[in-house]
């Protein structure tokens, strides 16, 4: 199958099933790439590029964005390809130190950028115009052009993954934060009233006098109604978590 050659493209693509130009580039690209078309290429390059913009978007601190930082690599009003790739790179902040030996892993995956981006502009037949007697390129560069592709996406995406959103501003959906839900629901509760001014309190009335009970965790409610207060519950949680005992060990 096609989607053997692109794993992590597919699996990137899958967790951000919400996002819908995201999810149009990889048709394209899976439809060109299925029927051999050398306009895949185009499109593996035109994926890992939104792919960087969508991480910069829920990474990027609206408060100093990364466009503003001295040395941002895209301060200028038309980033290069590169340079979406390497500011995705600088906010997963990965390495710590310039003398970490994990640069130069980082380093190869900036060299597979360059050459994907080279490799487009030769190739690619949508973002520039080829000569129309031309013919196409063989399976192995397509394929090549792919495998490039699918690995900065597979890097940045499993780099991601080992981070935790910031709830207030993420576009992750609430299913993303399991782990922190269930530390609210365990540790939390929520009553359920009418207040005075007739907001709903987990009980819906109807008029008739019946009463519809709002199937709902306390998590899923915060973090669709304010998410600050869900950062804030969360916290108070965390700190309940740590400090309350632990179960012992039963001894044979």
């Amino acid at each position: 199958m096609s989607a053997d050659w692109y794993p992590g493209i597919k699996a990137f693509r899958a967790h951000w099933n919400h996002a819908p130009m995201l999810q149009q580039t990889f048709e394209t690209l899976e439809r060109e790439f299925a029927d051999e078309n050398d306009a895949c290429i185009d499109a593996a390059k035109g994926f890992v590029e939104c792919a960087c913009r969508l991480l910069i978007q829920e990474l990027d601190d609206p408060l100093n964005p990364i466009g503003t930082w001295p040395d941002s690599p895209i301060r200028n009003a038309h980033p290069s390809f590169s340079n979406w790739v390497s500011a995705a790179f600088r906010l997963m902040a990965i390495v710590e130190r310039r003398d970490d030996p994990f640069s130069k892993v980082i380093s190869q995956h900036y060299s597979l950028t360059e050459a994907l981006g080279k490799f487009r502009d030769v190739a690619g037949t949508v973002s520039h115009g080829k000569e129309g007697l031309s013919k196409k390129l063989s399976a192995h560069h397509r394929r090549s052009a792919l495998l490039a592709a699918d690995a900065i996406v597979t890097f940045l995406h499993e780099a991601y993954l080992e981070r935790e959103p910031d709830p207030v501003r993420t576009f992750e959906p609430y299913e993303r934060f399991e782990a922190s839900n269930a530390i609210i629901d365990e540790f939390a509760s929520l009553r359920a009233e009418l207040d005075e001014e007739g907001f709903i309190r987990a009980v819906v009335v109807l008029p008739d006098g019946e009463e519809v009970p709002l199937a709902i965790e306390t998590s899923r409610l915060l973090f669709g109604v304010d998410r600050e207060a869900y950062k804030f519950v969360l916290n108070a949680c965390r700190e309940a978590k740590a400090a309350a005992p632990q179960d012992a060990e039963v001894v044979a």
